[in-house]
Order: structure tokens, then sequence, then C-alpha cells
């Protein structure tokens, strides 16, 4: 058994995937495999791996038909060995050569659930760097109360976590958008405990070939999931106000204002507070939720009133 099972779903970007072996191949800490999970309609990725085979172990599957994602990520880990499992997207990479030394350094008894701090990396020429770094003023809120990451995601993509293989907890493979930070609240709320590392060790690539960017402010999509959240945790965590802030911005954002909108995308019974919060929304002037101070304002004013509700 290696100590840590490096799990790629992958599909057919071999350019990006090539990237990512290479900074595998690199890696000073060898008690590692590698399980590839393809959903490619060509070869490909299979192709690509021969050239690697005497670098380190590697497991490969092809999914016939392909599985999508999430469902791809579960069936990859469903064939991990490692005691430790680190999923990574194949156009996501490791920093440097000591970053799953690092990973590994930190592994304890008393933590399942181990996070590093990451960069965005836009793959077009040219493209900008963002460093994150997860808040210090998060540190005891996420433990305290998990649902605050259905706000903000201040743990980052799958690719920057190491978890126990002990974690029963998997992706939802209902969603698409807010499938990690589904999984970090469930595993938060199982686990209450985790370790973060204050170092860059992932580079997490962004492109417009992403499923995030079909997902981002559509409402097919966004207020769906955001429906089952409800249904899975229930209406009355919004009476916590960084999720209630959450739900003010997402129908901002897609313009809903009234029960009929909300009712065309998923035609089933909202709850009181989410209705009443579409009311609130729609006597305030549009240009005026323009602006991210004034939206805020609203929204507390439309919390106040709405605690009752929830």
């Amino acid at each position: 058994m290696p100590l840590i099972s490096i799990c790629i779903p992958a599909y057919k970007r071999v350019q990006y995937l090539q990237r990512l072996l290479d900074s595998i191949a690199v890696q000073t800490f060898q008690d590692f495999e590698v399980v590839v999970s393809d959903d490619s309609d060509d070869d490909s990725v299979k192709d690509l791996l021969e050239a690697y085979k005497e670098k380190f172990i590697v497991h490969y599957y092809k999914n016939q038909p392909s599985l999508g994602t999430p469902a791809n990520w579960n069936f990859g880990i469903s064939k991990a060995a490692g005691e430790w499992i680190k999923l990574i997207h194949d156009d996501d990479w490791f920093a440097s050569a000591d970053s799953l030394q690092i990973f590994a350094d930190n592994i304890s008894q008393q933590h399942n659930f181990i996070f590093s701090a990451y960069a965005n990396r836009t793959l077009e020429t040219g493209g900008k760097v963002e460093e994150k770094h997860f808040p210090a003023s998060w540190k005891n809120k996420i433990i305290k109360n998990p649902l605050t990451l259905l706000a903000y995601n201040v743990i980052g993509p799958p690719s920057v976590i190491l978890v126990h293989r002990s974690i029963t907890e998997k992706y939802d493979e209902r969603m698409k958008w807010r499938v990690d930070m589904d999984f970090y609240v469930r595993l938060l709320l199982q686990e209450k405990s985790y370790t973060y590392i204050n170092k860059i060790l992932v580079n997490v690539g962004i492109s417009e070939t992403q499923v995030t960017n079909y997902c981002f402010q559509n409402p097919l999509v966004e207020l769906p999931e955001g429906f089952l959240l409800l249904q899975k945790y229930g209406a009355d965590r919004l009476k916590n106000i960084w999720v209630y802030d959450a739900w003010w911005r997402l129908l901002r954002n897609m313009n809903i204002r009234n029960e009929e909108q909300l009712t065309e995308y998923v035609k089933e019974q909202w709850p009181q507070v989410i209705i009443t919060m579409t009311k609130h929304l729609k006597k305030v002037p549009a240009s005026l939720l323009g602006y991210g101070i004034c939206s805020k304002i609203f929204m507390a004013f439309s919390y106040l009133l709405n605690t009752n509700k929830i």
C-alpha cells in the first residue's frame, strides 16, 4: 500500500496532463501511485501515459461511456490503494518538486483533512498569477459552522486537498458547480478538524475549457444546485448571515425577483425565506444593487426583516 494515491480524472487535454505528469515525475517524495481515470473518447491520454510508466507506478482506467464530473472523480478515488488520497485535476500541477513531500510531512493521526495554499494561473500565454492563502479569520469559522463555505470557498478546488481513505464522504454526482464546497461542508461536519499548510503546493490552471465556466452565473445550474443544498442542509442555515448573503448575491446575479422565476428553474415549493428575499430584491433599484456596498446594506435590512421566516 503506497502512502499516497494521486488520482487524476482525465479528459483529452494531454498538453495540460503532460505538465502535471512532469511535475509528478520530479517529486522528491516517492511513496505514491498514480491512478488515471480517463473520460476521453480517444486514446490520447493512454498513449501519453506510456512515456511515464518507467518513472512511477501508473494504473489506467478507461471509462466507456464517459462518466463526467464529478462521477469520474469518485471512480478514480475508488480505485486508489493508498492510505491517503490526493485528487488533482489534469489541468493543475504541483508547484515544486517537494510539494508532495510537504503534504506527507503534514500527515498526522489527529487530522484526516489537509489542504494547502495554491496559485491560480491563467493557462493562456501571458496569463496572470493569483496566490490564494487561507484567511486566518476563517480558521475557527469553518469548524464552528462549515456551512459558511457555501458562501465563500476559502479552501479552494479539490486539487489542493489531501484526505485519508477512511473518509466516507463522496462528491455529490448531482452537482457540478458547488460540488467541492458541498464536499468540504460534509467532510468538516464529520471530521471537525483540519490541517492547513500555508505554502503554495499546487498550481491551479484557469482556462475557458473548464466546466466551471459553463456553470458560473448560469441559472440552469446554480438555482437547481442551490435548491438541492437547501434540501440537504435546511433553510434554517440562512440564519448564518454569510449564507444569507450568499443567497442574496445568487438571486441578485441571476436577476431573480419573484417566486415565478424561481419555479421556472425548480418546479417545487421554495422556502418562504427565499421567496421573501426575492421580494426584497425587487424593491431595490437595479442601479443600487450594482454597487457592492449598497447591495450589502440592503442585504442586511432584508436579513433583519426575514429572520422570523428562517
